[in-house]
């Protein structure tokens, strides 16, 4: 058994120097609004779920047994991980990994719940793909979730769970012969891949940090009748007012030069247009900051899509 620990470590230190980690790829055809192949879950039951607060400074560790949270619903089976996410700063990566343990697996599916609990998207186990292991995370099925909350809402959720459909598949994980073999530049062996069978019970890990390059808006803005694209759920419009990110000083600041008032208002409206909807906000207080009185204004019309 020794032995085998030892060469399983040569394997990844060779691999890693070599850096030959050979990621596998997420399903590039996903449309994660499309729900319609979602399982659906009663509002009753989604509120019976202890939400549990996730802190973004930290990884959050959550080990699925049998005594873990449930669900009724058909199709999905086994344990249940319900997360809450901060909806108020600014745009969301979200790593979710899987560990495989003893050859055993639980293939994650997400759905995004709104800050009303309405379902705004969904990840399939497809998009959870295998990754090899390296120093600090084991074998595991891992996934990327990059999600943008709109204006207004303070949460927005996770609901991770397994379906019977996935325990009759299996990941295939591989060899550390193979992995040393490659990083070293040998011939790799011919030997079979371990597998992994899919499981009811796992270890996930949840990681997030903010992103400007998010792609999933959560929730229209201002209620807006015309949503940017992949905008789901309902939030109620919120004063522009209090999105100002420093109090509003009673001093009157000096005019704004009108070169330098255009500018920021053209970086506005760019960058709404583009979704990146904190950078409109930052240019928007540091106009005010410098005496602007139009561009809250350009900000507001622009998110109606009438900049």
């Amino acid at each position: 058994m020794r032995m085998k620990k030892t060469v399983f470590a040569l394997c990844l230190s060779a691999a890693l120097l070599a850096g030959q980690s050979l990621p596998a790829l997420a399903d590039v055809n996903l449309v994660p609004q499309d729900l319609s192949a979602a399982p659906t879950f009663p509002a009753a039951s989604l509120q019976t779920l202890s939400w549990l607060p996730v802190d973004t400074s930290r990884t959050q560790v959550t080990t699925l047994s049998g005594s873990h949270s449930n669900l009724n619903a058909a199709g999905v089976t086994g344990s249940v991980a319900a997360y809450s996410l901060p909806a108020n700063i600014g745009e969301l990566t979200i790593t979710l990994s899987s560990e495989v343990k003893q050859n055993q697996v639980f293939a994650p599916n997400v759905l995004v719940l709104d800050e009303n609990m309405r379902p705004a998207a969904w990840f399939p186990a497809r998009f959870f793909t295998y990754q090899q292991p390296g120093v600090m995370a084991a074998d595991r099925l891992e996934g990327v979730m990059k999600l943008t909350p709109a204006l207004g809402q303070q949460k927005i959720y996770l609901l991770v769970f397994t379906t019977d459909k996935d325990l009759t598949e299996t990941t295939t994980l591989l060899d550390p012969a193979k992995a040393y073999a490659r990083g070293t530049g040998n011939a790799v062996p011919d030997i079979p891949d371990p597998i992994a069978q899919h499981s009811r019970d796992g270890t996930l890990k949840l990681k997030v940090k903010t992103s400007s390059g998010s792609s999933i808006l959560v929730g229209p803005l201002f209620g807006s009748s015309s949503p940017a694209p992949v905008t789901v759920g309902n939030t109620q419009p919120v004063a522009p007012a209090t999105y100002r990110a420093a109090p509003v000083s009673d001093a009157k600041p000096k005019p704004i030069m009108t070169d330098t008032e255009g500018y920021f208002n053209q970086n506005i409206r760019e960058a709404v247009e583009k979704g990146n909807i904190d950078k409109a906000l930052k240019l928007l207080d540091e106009a005010e900051r410098l005496g602007s009185t139009s561009a809250r204004q350009v900000f507001i019309s622009s998110v109606k899509g009438k900049g």
